[in-house]
């Protein structure tokens, strides 16, 4: 599924759905030109997917924020865009190669005006043709061991070398990547054989995979080089794709309730969802792969072995109350052994992993036990379709929130910390929803659109449902609607940001449905960037993001993480700011310097937080590197240096709690594991909650004497 960051916000004024409306109903495009000579066999493009790109161009253009059009400038943007899509590590094209794709870098505003989009299908059957030649390659080269005390080093960042020059050039290029592999699994213990041996199994499961892709995903990626060469958040759907897209914002599906992997050639069980159909049989369990699909009592069995994991899940989803049988073949199992048959009633299975979540932290402090709520926000989503079909019950991200204010008020909590990180957005009118839990009333957040309209988007209830001490934990990867809640909480004083400074997403998407007005069937939909949204202080979020009151560390580099970092990004601006009432009384936020102060002097005294500080500035010097050492001695001592200085980390974590030290790297990675949960920068924020419920953050009172 694709990141979280494409999702759409669900806006729309009537002066943008005027223009989509006539970009979508317009027609009078020019028809098919003759298309690129595609070699024998190659995939090319169907007459729905040359109608619909001609559809797709219409409404970047006309309905964008921006008014962009696809001129020769953007034409070569979308090239480009469209070759990093394909090859972004310069790792298959030859430089003969893209110079024979130079002749099409400005074609590609006709290509889609008119639909004759083959050149990019000529340019992907070349990209397959490499592919099929390197891999073939690779698994040549595991014929001989590579010479482990050479010199050399391979640079995995290609991103921005030249294309190789040449036949010879490529080949030293892929003699390095395949000793890289060989080097990783030899560090793990493996001898050469074994590292031989597992790589050539896997690279002919990636050579398997160049021949299992469609059309559709050509497409897919082709539409996605136009839209993203307007702003990194338009995006196209496939059909396909558009379902995922559903589920995500709906957090539900008919099927039996299962997460599954595509490990070697089998499609396996990672976990079962609780409470689902395949939970409630009981009989299929994590490891289990699956070799066979049939549909209904008695329908015959699809074998899967070696199928995309996507085709798999398709033919497992299906209608609630329809029958689907699984032949299964269990963990450890050799192949050959009698698979066991299985069959479940699909039904709606929900994703409680993904809806907002509750727990309740205690912290001792000044002789008091404080009870610290804590809700965790993944997404904000709302079940659209439930609410249109009169649902009373729909679920939404705010609803749930309510639920779980209820219950932690019930719970007599002190404070409440709401975890808004990795949180990369969704449905807008959430946002204000949540908001409003929180304050008053008033206005949330402003909109502009393409026409240059202002909309102003309020609380749509009176009164608050919580109104004790909030904090908002936010990261690099708090987004779009995260951040209109973050900012607004900020801007009327209503509870303290901690954390890092926030994404930076300050467009509105729309979702179309690119068969609406059309007179022809049309597939996928698409995200289009439509406006902006402002806080209600006048400030964009775009590029800048949310600054936290106090900071938090994170291991996340905002250098390479963030709309600052992605191509094409619309820029900051500001506008008028609108009136607004700050919270005041128990409902407003304490002073902020004394809270960052406090917390700064926690920091530095608390081993855990020491220790994670010290952790990513490890991570942090890693990042910084380009290549690696291909000399096999030189890659262990690298290795034993850095699981040295990580047990030497740990262990002084461990001396400051008086904790016995550990003696080895495989000691650390089992108490690790039992260590899973804990979570350092959340526990520092339940720190700074509790300061702010004792008031332990307020300066000392002077003491004034009558003269």
């Amino acid at each position: 599924m694709t990141p979280p960051l494409r999702r759409s916000s669900g806006w729309l004024t009537a002066a943008a759905l005027a223009i989509l409306a006539l970009a979508l109903a317009g027609s009078s495009v020019q028809a098919p030109a003759s298309p690129a000579l595609l070699p024998p066999g190659a995939l090319a493009p169907t007459d729905a997917q040359r109608y619909t790109a001609r559809k797709v161009g219409r409404i970047l253009e006309e309905a964008h924020y921006s008014r962009a059009s696809i001129d020769g400038k953007m034409s070569d943007t979308v090239y480009q865009r469209y070759l990093e899509f394909l090859d972004g590590q310069r790792s298959y094209f030859l430089a003969s190669d893209i110079n024979d794709f130079n002749a099409y870098r400005l074609q590609f505003g006709d290509m889609i005006r008119s639909g004759s989009i083959d050149p990019a299908y000529l340019i992907f059957a070349r990209f397959q043709q490499r592919n099929r030649e390197r891999i073939q390659h690779a698994i040549a080269l595991l014929q001989t061991e590579p010479d482990w005390t050479v010199s050399e080093y391979f640079e995995f960042d290609r991103a921005h070398v030249a294309w190789p020059a040449d036949q010879n050039t490529m080949d030293e290029l892929w003699r390095k990547r395949v000793k890289n592999d060989a080097l990783s699994l030899m560090l793990t213990g493996k001898t050469w054989p074994e590292a031989a041996d597992v790589l050539r199994k896997r690279y002919e499961r990636v050579l398997k995979r160049v021949d299992q892709v469609t059309s559709e995903d050509v497409f897919e990626n082709l539409m996605n080089a136009y839209a993203r060469a307007f702003d990194p958040h338009s995006s196209y759907f496939s059909p396909r794709s558009s379902e995922e897209y559903r589920i995500q914002m709906s957090l539900n599906y008919d099927g039996i309730g299962a997460s599954l992997q595509l490990v070697d050639d089998y499609v396996t069980i990672m976990n079962v969802l609780e409470g689902g159909p395949a939970a409630v049989a009981g009989t299929l369990k994590a490891n289990d792969r699956i070799t066979g699909v049939g549909q209904g009592h008695e329908g015959a069995f699809t074998d899967v072995i070696g199928w995309r994991l996507d085709d798999v899940v398709q033919l497992i989803r299906g209608k609630a109350g329809t029958s689907v049988r699984l032949q299964v073949l269990p963990p450890g199992a050799a192949p050959g052994t009698p698979e066991k048959v299985l069959e479940f009633t699909r039904n709606k299975v929900t994703l409680e992993a993904q809806a907002a979540h509750k727990e309740v932290k205690t912290i001792a402090r000044n002789g008091r036990t404080l009870k610290i709520g804590v809700i965790t926000v993944p997404g904000f989503y709302q079940d659209i379709a439930a609410q249109n079909a009169g649902d009373a019950n729909y679920r939404s991200t705010t609803r749930d929130v309510l639920k779980l204010l209820n219950q932690l008020k019930a719970e007599n909590v002190d404070g409440l910390v709401l975890d808004l990180r990795n949180d990369g957005g969704g449905y807008l009118p959430e946002a204000t929803a949540l908001t409003g839990l929180f304050i008053d009333h008033g206005p949330v957040v402003q909109l502009r659109d393409t026409s240059g309209r202002l909309e102003v988007l309020e609380d749509p209830e009176r009164g608050p449902a919580y109104d004790g001490p909030l904090a908002v934990l936010v990261d690099r990867l708090s987004a779009s609607a995260s951040e209109i809640f973050a900012g607004a909480i900020q801007d009327y004083h209503r509870g303290v940001i901690l954390g890092q400074t926030t994404f930076g997403k300050g467009t509105v998407q729309n979702l179309v449905q690119l068969d609406r007005w059309s007179d022809k069937p049309v597939n996928g939909q698409l995200t289009v960037t439509i406006g902006k949204f402002y806080r209600v202080t006048g400030e964009s979020t775009q590029h800048r993001g949310v600054v936290p009151d106090v900071q938090l560390a994170s291991p996340l580099d905002t250098k390479e993480v963030g709309e600052s970092a992605l191509e094409s990004a619309l820029p900051w601006d500001r506008i008028a700011g609108v009136p607004f009432k700050t919270s005041a009384g128990p409902a407003a936020a304490p002073p902020v310097a004394a809270l960052a102060t406090e917390e700064g002097t926690r920091a530095q005294q608390d081993p855990d937080y020491k220790w994670l500080v010290s952790d990513i500035a490890a991570i942090d010097s890693v990042r910084e590197q380009h290549s690696v050492s291909l000399n096999l001695k030189v890659r262990r001592e690298e290795r034993a240096r850095i699981e040295k200085e990580r047990l030497e980390r740990e262990n002084s974590r461990r001396a400051a709690k008086n904790l016995p030290p550990l003696k080895s790297i495989e000691e650390l990675e089992k108490s690790k594991a039992k260590d899973d949960a804990a979570d350092v920068v959340l526990e520092q924020a339940t720190q700074v909650m509790a300061d702010m419920v004792t008031g332990t953050h307020l300066p000392a009172q002077k003491t004034v004497r009558a003269g």
